[in-house]
């Protein structure tokens, strides 16, 4: 009888049964007349058993000729086993390589981060990457559920634009059939138009940043989701920032708890984020707070990393910090009623030192207002004439936030750089591979 090929992820309904498996070797040893072989194959890990009394030759034989990354084709008897790692063990009969690996360049001794960088392609196939990858798409998954199921219309905002969305310095320019162009900052000023159109709107795509940054916290290119919203205002979104949080976090609490433990992040610290409400902090009173904290930080300043990091370590969850003074935020944003040199803007601040992972506002809806920013901000006029329009044509409150990916998956996975939160890495001096 023909032995049914499976995954790993599809071992509980095999146990007892002869089956195929298809993958890659992970590790092996040897013990006697026993190789040990653990097999890895994309949906998780487990021990393979060659026992030579029971085996012909040739399997044996192939078997011992096993190394690192090897491609084979394994089959024999899943037995459950408390002991083995997964809680199941295949007692080996056959053994057939598909493809040999020669020495493998990640051995089992410490590598530097440049030379895993450099290796990204191969580094990507280790547990802790793997567990990495499974929170990532687990969390796009979360994040795409989370905003279709409560009626939201997908928009692809485009990646090339005619002008910058949040200032002109940290744009990659490009040649467009003799025009400049460029790599998009963000989606949202392409979403505010469709938000007029279907109401509840969001994009989720690549968005670029030139920033001569090397901070832990900064990728030249990263993947961020923009919710906008049609006649939402300020306090309406700061609801939504804590109910989008707290959904995805126990979404990725419950269904990657096996990746998180392989990753040994402490869930603990991350239990008290799928309650609301979250702590909300004015900026004038947090820049108090951090001066009686000792922060060298004035009204005025916008907040460094450290500045973060000690704000958001008062918490055990995410803290908003709102109403930012206004010469801090982009031109879009709108004033606040109250006091006009402050914008209706919030930061999401993740504990542990994980930085802003939301940012968003209130957007003006006022064509006056708006046109005074773009001539204060040095703007082109007649690149925004389209966006000028939407406040000429029904012009209506609304309001949205942005969130990248890769800090949100960092603070999921405790690691401590956005670079292994995002399967290639681009840095500002990392374009291979």
């Amino acid at each position: 009888m023909k032995r049914p090929v499976i995954t790993i992820a599809q071992l509980a309904a095999h146990a007892d049964q002869e089956v195929t498996l298809r993958g890659w070797v992970y590790n092996w040893r040897k013990k006697g007349k026993l190789r040990f072989v653990i097999l890895r194959d994309g949906f998780g890990y487990l021990q393979c058993i060659v026992f030579r009394p029971e085996v012909s030759d040739e399997t044996w034989e192939t078997a011992v000729e096993l190394t690192q990354e090897t491609s084979v084709e394994i089959s024999g008897k899943l037995v459950a086993d408390e002991r083995a790692p997964g809680g199941y063990e295949l007692k080996a009969d056959d053994l057939k390589i598909l493809g040999t690996s020669p020495e493998y360049p990640l051995g089992k001794k410490d590598h530097g981060v440049d030379f895993l960088l450099n290796k990204r392609h191969l580094w990507l196939r280790s547990k802790r990457q793997h567990a990495i990858m499974r929170v990532r798409s687990e969390a796009q998954f979360a994040i795409r559920e989370y905003f279709q199921s409560r009626d939201y219309t997908l928009i692809d905002s485009p990646i090339l634009t005619p002008a910058a969305c949040e200032g002109t310095s940290t744009l990659f320019e490009t040649d467009y059939f003799g025009e400049p162009a460029f790599l998009s900052q963000s989606g949202q000023l392409y979403l505010e138009p469709a938000a007029a159109a279907l109401s509840k709107v969001f994009c989720f795509g690549p968005t670029f940043r030139a920033e001569k940054s090397k901070t832990r916290r900064h990728l030249t290119e990263f993947w961020m989701v923009e919710p906008e919203v049609a006649w939402l205002q300020f306090d309406g979104l700061l609801d939504l920032c804590e109910d989008f949080l707290s959904e995805v976090v126990s979404r990725i609490l419950d269904r990657c708890a096996v990746d998180l433990e392989r990753l040994e992040r402490d869930t603990s610290k991350l239990e008290a984020s799928t309650s609301t409400p979250y702590p909300r902090i004015d900026y004038g009173d947090a820049i108090n707070k951090l001066k009686e904290l000792g922060c060298q930080i004035e009204h005025g300043d916008d907040f460094g990393g450290d500045d973060e990091t000690l704000l958001a370590n008062l918490y055990d969850r995410p803290v908003l910090v709102t109403r930012y003074p206004a010469d801090l935020k982009a031109f879009y944003m709108q004033p606040d009623p109250k006091d006009p040199t402050r914008a209706l803007a919030v930061d999401v601040l993740a504990p542990e030192g994980y930085g802003e992972i939301i940012g968003g506002s209130e957007r003006s809806a006022s064509l006056e207002h708006l046109e005074k920013q773009i001539k204060l901000h040095g703007l082109p006029r007649e690149a925004f004439e389209w966006y000028l329009d939407l406040r000429t044509y029904g012009s209506f409150p609304h309001a949205g936030f942005g969130m990248g990916l890769e800090r949100f998956v960092s603070w999921m996975c405790g690691i401590p750089h956005l670079r292994e939160a995002i399967p290639y890495p681009r840095l500002i001096n990392r374009l291979y591979p």
